[in-house]
């Protein structure tokens, strides 16, 4: 095999169709738009016109609410921090807090208000968790292995609800 005889693969690449150039080419005249006029023509857009008839978008009520001002919060669940500790990602003895979890890569980049702790899978070692919020059932879970939950956002009524 030399350089010089490199090859794509039989069919590899597609010859470019060259469009409006006569009726005997197969994409003559209208060059497969298939109308002339406005529809034919680049940067028109027509969708959602209906023939001058009241356009469903129109037709349909408005519901809803969308919360400009919505907390984001990141789900962890406690049987993902018993593999980050059984990787060695994270420290059983040392707190674990949203630093730690970034640390561990348990958390993307960016923009969030807190971590809240959920009760999906086990935790079978004593560990300090420092989180937002908390379900009542993950709460349960670390206290039961002999660890602690302690809540940096509301009040801990409200965090262990929502």
């Amino acid at each position: 095999m030399k350089l010089n005889e490199l090859r794509d693969n039989e069919g590899a690449r597609r010859k470019f169709k060259r469009i409006g150039r006569g009726i005997g080419s197969g994409k003559g005249k209208t060059s497969g738009r298939g109308v002339k006029g406005q529809k034919a023509r680049t940067g028109v857009s027509l969708n959602g016109f209906e023939g001058g008839q009241l356009p469903i978008y129109r037709r349909l009520p408005k519901r809803g609410f969308v919360n400009i001002f919505r907390k984001k919060f990141v789900a962890i669940n406690i049987g993902t921090i018993e593999a980050a500790i059984a990787d060695g990602r994270l420290n059983p003895d040392a707190p674990i807090d949203e630093a730690a979890l970034r640390a561990a890569s348990l958390l993307r980049k960016g923009r969030l208000e807190g971590v809240r702790l959920l009760a999906k899978g086990e935790l079978t070692r004593k560990v300090a968790i420092t989180v937002h919020g908390a379900s009542a059932a993950a709460r349960a879970a670390v206290e039961a292995a002999g660890g602690s939950v302690t809540l940096t956002g509301a009040a801990p009524d409200q965090a262990a609800n929502g």
